[in-house]
Formats: C-alpha cells, sequence, structure tokens
C-alpha cells in the first residue's frame, strides 16, 4: 500500500435475529420527536412496521412518518418531505428501507437546518453541510447500497433527468447505528434482490479496479466478491436460507462503509454511466449497472490488464495454463457473465428502455471520473453504451 489515508467508521451495528431489540437501547439517546421514514408500504404488509411503532411507542416518542419514498428518491419527494420535517423539531430520523429510502434520510437530515436550496448545495456545487445536521439511524430490509454504514446519499432531479450521489465529508452524516436483521430482506421480490446483490458486486469492483500497488484492500476484496458469487447463487433459489441471506447483507455493508477504498484510487463510471441511465429511464439501479458492465470492462481491459487477469484467476478461478494474459481475463469476465445470466441479472440496456435514440442524452449528463484505468471521453461513453444494446 502506498497511499495515506485516514479512516474513521462511527456506525454501531446490531446484526442478527434480535438486533431490532436494540432499538430501545439507542432511543434513549435522542428526544422525543422521531421523524419514521419508509417506503411503498412492504414493511406494514410484513408486520416490521408494527414492532418498530410499538418500540417507539414504549419509549413515550412523538413519531412523524414520511411514507412513500419511491426507488430512486426524486428532488420533489425532498421537498415535500422537508415541509414535514421542519414543522417539529426533531432529534432523530429512523429510516426503514433499503438503500434509496436510507439516503433520502441523509438528504433530509442535512437539509433540515439549511437556508438554500439541497439540490444546489449539496448536488450542483458538491458542497458540505453548514448547518446543524440531524442525526439518521437506519433498519435495513433491503440489502445492496451499503447506505447504512457510509455518508452517502442519492438524489434523481426529475426534470433535468440527473441521478446525482454526493458522498458527504462529515462522519456525522453517517448512520448513529443501524440495525440488520437478514430475515427482514427473505420478503424481497426476486428481482429486487438480484439488483441489490450485483450492487453490491458491483461497489467491490469500482474499487478493485483501480490502482497497480500490491494493496490489502484489494485481497478483501477479492474475499468479499467470492462471497456475494456463492452466497447469491443460493439465496437466489431459496430466498429463506438464513446463512447465505446473511452473508449478503454483511458483505453489503463491507463493500462500501469505505474499508476497501482505503489506500486507493477508486473508478465508478459504471455507477456514473449507471446512474445517468438511471435519470433517464428510472430503472432499477442495480439493473442499469449489471447491464453496462461487461460493455464497459471489456473496453477498459487493456488498460488494465494486470489486475483483470488478477480477478479472473483470484475470483473466478481461471486456469492461466497456455493462455495469454489478454485470453485469462477475457475469460473471467466471461465467468462473470456466466454467474450474471444464472442469477438472471438484466445484462443489456435495451432491456431497460435505452436506444439508439436517447443514447446521446443519457451520454450528455454522465459524470466523468479520473479514478479508473482510462479516463473517458464522451465519444467512449458513447461507444460502450451502444455495445451495451445488445448484450446477450
Amino acid at each position: 500500500m502506498l497511499s495515506n489515508f485516514v479512516y474513521c467508521n462511527p456506525t454501531k451495528l446490531y446484526f442478527g435475529e434480535d438486533s431490532l431489540s436494540y432499538l430501545n437501547d439507542e432511543l434513549k439517546k435522542y428526544g422525543k420527536n422521531i421523524l419514521l421514514i419508509y417506503g411503498g408500504g412492504s414493511i406494514k404488509r410484513n408486520g416490521i412496521y408494527d414492532s418498530i411503532v410499538n418500540i417507539l411507542k414504549d419509549n413515550d416518542k412523538n413519531v412523524i412518518e414520511i411514507n412513500s419514498v419511491m426507488p430512486n428518491p426524486t428532488l420533489d419527494k425532498l421537498y415535500q418531505g422537508l415541509e414535514t420535517a421542519r414543522k417539529q423539531e426533531i432529534s432523530l430520523i429512523l429510516a426503514v428501507g433499503g438503500g434509496s429510502v436510507i439516503d433520502y434520510a441523509k438528504a433530509i437530515s442535512v437539509s433540515i437546518n439549511c437556508s438554500e436550496d439541497p439540490w444546489e448545495k449539496y448536488y450542483i456545487r458538491f458542497e458540505e453541510p453548514t448547518c446543524k445536521i440531524v442525526p439518521v439511524g437506519a433498519i435495513l430490509t433491503m440489502a445492496g447500497t451499503g447506505s447504512e454504514m457510509n455518508a452517502g446519499a442519492v438524489i434523481t432531479n426529475t426534470s433535468t433527468h440527473q441521478k446525482i450521489g454526493h458522498v458527504f465529508q462529515s462522519e456525522e452524516i453517517m448512520p448513529r447505528f443501524a440495525i440488520l436483521n437478514p430475515r427482514y430482506t427473505m420478503t424481497l421480490p426476486h428481482y429486487h434482490l438480484i439488483a441489490g446483490i450485483y450492487d453490491i458486486f458491483n461497489h467491490i469492483c469500482e474499487q478493485y479496479f483501480s490502482g497497480e500497488d500490491d494493496n490489502t484492500s484489494d485481497y478483501i476484496s477479492e474475499g468479499l466478491m467470492k462471497s456475494v458469487i456463492h452466497s447469491s447463487l443460493i439465496a437466489s433459489k431459496d430466498q429463506n436460507n438464513y446463512e447465505a441471506m446473511s452473508n449478503i447483507m454483511w458483505s453489503a455493508t463491507w463493500a462500501l462503509n469505505t474499508l476497501i477504498s482505503r489506500g486507493k484510487s477508486t473508478d465508478w463510471m459504471v455507477h456514473m454511466i449507471g446512474q445517468a441511465i438511471g435519470g433517464v429511464t428510472n430503472a432499477t439501479h442495480g439493473m442499469t449497472l449489471s447491464s453496462v458492465s461487461l460493455a464497459y470492462y471489456r473496453y477498459i481491459m487493456p488498460y488494465g490488464l494486470a489486475k483483470f487477469v488478477r480477478f479472473a484467476k483470484n475470483v473466478f478461478n481461471v486456469d492461466p495454463a497456455d493462455k495469454t494474459d489478454e485470453e485469462i481475463a477475457l475469460e473471467g469476465l466471461d465467468r462473470m457473465k456466466a454467474w450474471m445470466k444464472e442469477l438472471g441479472l438484466v445484462l443489456n440496456t435495451r432491456e431497460l428502455g435505452v436506444s439508439e435514440d436517447n443514447i446521446d442524452e443519457i451520454v450528455s449528463v454522465t459524470a466523468i471520473l479520473n479514478g479508473g484505468y482510462k479516463v473517458l471521453t464522451k465519444e467512449d461513453i458513447k461507444e460502450i453504451l451502444l455495445r451495451s444494446l445488445d448484450e446477450r
């Protein structure tokens, strides 16, 4: 490892079937008014909502609710939520759901006491909060984003078709605590389960496919990827397999709690292209990533060939005998594709509503980052998108 870095993660995790009981301990640290944020109502159907509200009432809390937070939460929804949140003196925001709900809660937390427009301040100028931040706690019901243990928040502006993530620098924005019960993820629709699984895998790839030094973070990444591959094939066939679902949930947290990025540059161009696709089509996030990944990685492979060879050998167990480095790397990507197909992931962007007619719009809203093996041009992005249309 050749870089200097700082690592601190203040989020306290409670993991396992009895983890919700620890909400009682956490609530003692906060005042009376709790803002409860959740999504489309599945937590009411499966009983999680009643369990949480009973604990809040037992602790004599006044509950203010924001519900119906959608996947890819919108700027309009953020503005609506702020109208509700600013009417009370909120002491804790409790987000119950997956990454979209938790991201939304963080966006609320940095905006409640902010007099400026949050879109301009946080998502256009990428500034840090200068106001009091309201603490967030998370109860996770879908594994994927790692939002339960990081400071990222993604918001979509439907007017401009921009889907932008801000990874805040302040540790105050990370959830103060997160409750992770794998059983809460067992009732997810299969499509969303596998989309979340690929989100996890790609988070690791975005950090792994960068740098050329011998970095401990890459060894950790390889272990996490192998765990995700193994457990995903079990969970995809049997969502009631507690061991597999717990391993997926735990891998999701470690994939994006900043640990494996330490000492590295990182790529994130699959996410930039995927988020641009999501901003234009409103497609499910994990599927936007899976739809463009193979085209992207084949495109940049010549620029980071050594890492792709290592990936093939260490993650997908490719036998290097009698093969060139390029053949080894391509076989690794072919095995990755076979795993993706077995899960049932979307492999091409056309299935998500991308066509030759809207590629230029997607290119125009794709941010270009410089941490990967090749800094892309707009022409590169267009070529990758064209290649991604008809992957099978």
